[in-house]
């Protein structure tokens, strides 16, 4: 029988043409905001905030973002940023990340009124001035004068609140706009212009631990482990927030936790998971946006590894470790920029402690510390280790992806054979 080759080119062209187009619009690579900006020399100052608030590093795994650049000349002139806290400034820099793709025609799209756009500020801080729609802006759009303004939604925010948009940096993928804007916008509740109210600590942790009683143990494994400097000298940076177990969760761990086994490295391991690197009292802590967590673990180990998920159950704060859930008992001490919580029981990483090993705290019929929770006391998905939301988003645009591919591939197959 012969082939007809022409016809069955023409019969398969439409078919590879939708794989080929659906297969490479689904897949998006991670966003380097500094390397898109640094053709731009007028957008130094603004690139160096980015990378030093770690800002730059959140966005590499956003894929969709506008973001609105302020020039030199603008960041120079203002004495804004001078006098600020650390935290405020990352939170100030979250606030000129919208989470939503805009090109330029876009801009002339929104109504007088303005509509509200959420901000990597409303979705990433622990500051309870996130609330509501403070973490949102404003953008409104001005026919007469073909302008467009970025603000903060509340009227009675201190300025500088509002800025200019004044021309387009650069579009990528139709996923990434940068664009310029003439002057920095502060989120509402922040007042830059007054300085650092952070008193100068020099706090003796391992004191203030004893002081507290029903911390001992604690108190001499971090004396011993050396790591209480670390935790010390990480008070001048966005601050730290502990959370030590009393004497009697430590009595309560099961034998086969085998903690007091573990090789000196493991042990300052375990420490640095009960740190968090950011100041959050107890309020932060029950309203807080982002329930998964880094540690100082996570920096030494590596992302998505040792992190805590922190959620608000029945009126008080729990702490996921995805084997161990511990609540918190007291505050010990709440003094900007250190924040010591009581917990009732060890937080074990699974890590360390969730492998089939010697060191984890199941079998030989002991319990384990999940199940010895009383289920009434938390919700059933706290019984499940919790994946960040970036894993959870990576997988369900993986599951998308093959799933549009396998569409076009029977659809392929039909106009072929039909």
């Amino acid at each position: 029988m012969a082939i007809n080759i022409s016809l069955l080119i023409s019969h398969f062209t439409p078919f590879i043409s939708l794989y080929l187009l659906f297969h490479t619009t689904t897949t998006i690579s991670a966003v380097n905001i500094t390397h898109l900006l640094s053709p731009f020399p007028d957008l130094s100052d603004f690139s160096a905030l980015l990378s030093a608030t770690t800002v730059a590093a959140a966005l590499s795994h956003r894929s969709s973002l506008t973001l609105l650049a302020v020039p030199n000349s603008f960041l120079r002139s203002s004495s804004l940023l001078r006098p600020s806290p650390p935290s405020n400034i990352a939170d100030v820099i979250r606030y000129h990340v919208l989470l939503q793709h805009l090109n330029p025609n876009d801009l002339t799209g929104f109504p007088p009124s303005g509509k509200l756009v959420p901000t990597l500020f409303q979705t990433t801080s622990r500051d309870s001035r996130a609330t509501s729609n403070l973490g949102y802006v404003n953008v409104t759009y001005d026919g007469q004068t073909n302008t467009t303004t970025v603000s903060s939604p509340a009227a009675y925010s201190q300025p500088p609140n509002s800025a200019t948009v004044i021309s387009v940096i650069k579009t990528l993928n139709h996923n990434v706009s940068i664009f310029y804007v003439n002057s920095l916008i502060v989120p509402y509740g922040f007042d830059l212009l007054t300085s650092e109210t952070r008193p100068p600590l020099g706090l003796n942790i391992t004191k203030a631990i004893t002081d507290g009683h029903n911390f001992n143990v604690a108190a001499s494994m971090l004396a011993a482990s050396g790591v209480v400097q670390e935790f010390e000298s990480d008070e001048n940076g966005a601050g730290i927030t502990m959370f030590v177990p009393t004497d009697d969760a430590f009595a309560d761990l099961p034998a086969t936790a085998n903690f007091q086994s573990l090789p000196a490295d493991k042990k300052a391991d375990v420490l640095r998971f009960h740190v968090l690197h950011s100041y959050y009292p107890l309020g932060s802590l029950q309203s807080i946006v982002n329930p998964v967590q880094p540690t100082l673990a996570t920096e030494d180990k590596g992302a998505g590894m040792f992190t805590l998920n922190i959620s608000r159950v029945n009126g008080s704060v729990a702490i996921n470790t995805g084997i161990v859930i511990a609540s918190v008992t007291q505050t010990v001490l709440d003094q900007n920029p250190v924040a010591i919580f009581g917990i009732s029981r060890v937080l074990l990483p699974k890590e360390i402690f969730g492998k089939n090993d010697e060191n984890a705290p199941v079998g030989n019929g002991a319990p384990s510390p999940v199940s010895s929770s009383s289920p009434g006391d938390f919700p059933p998905e706290f019984f499940v280790p919790s994946l960040p939301p970036e894993n959870r988003e990576e997988l369900h645009s993986s599951a998308t992806v093959r799933c549009v591919n396998f569409v076009v591939f029977c659809t392929g197959l039909l106009y072929v054979f039909v």
